[in-house]
């Protein structure tokens, strides 16, 4: 990967909607060769797709809680699998230590985010401990990872 591809990374990371010709101006590229970085990134899985940010109050989800999960390790794939099936855990990602899972959640207010603790999340397989801190207010959000040169 040479500094052509970090900036075209970059680039997508701050627009992925950009057109071939925008990105390949931004780069100092013609849009055949750009095109074919891009595809050439794209295969070689370091893009591993694109999406749109959802403003989660728009789409009744402006409640959001990071849940911590202490569990046992007898059950750690069924555990997972069945985050899998819950729609409001938004991220998931299992630690190395204390605590065992860390959850983003988002639901639509304080008494959704009840109703989901006490039905789906306590009752998680193996779940020994369902800890809640509530997101006051976000700081930084996920806008794309740094790409050194």
């Amino acid at each position: 990967m040479d500094n052509i591809d970090r900036d075209i990374l970059r680039e997508l990371q701050k627009d992925g909607r950009l057109t071939i010709q925008e990105l390949a101006g931004r780069v100092g590229l013609t849009s055949s060769p750009c095109m074919r970085r891009v595809r050439q990134l794209e295969q070689d899985g370091v893009i591993e797709g694109y999406r749109a940010v959802v403003n989660p109050a728009a789409v009744g989800r402006g409640f959001e809680v990071l849940v911590s999960v202490e569990r046992d390790t007898r059950s750690v794939a069924e555990f997972e699998a069945a985050l899998l099936t819950i729609p409001e855990v938004v991220e998931a990602y299992r630690l190395m230590g204390s605590p065992g899972c860390l959850l983003r959640v988002a639901v639509a207010d304080l008494a959704a985010y009840e109703k989901l603790w006490t039905e789906k999340l306590t009752a998680l397989p193996g779940a020994t401990a369902v800890n809640s801190q509530i997101i006051m207010k976000p700081i930084k959000q996920p806008g794309g990872l740094p790409v050194d040169r």
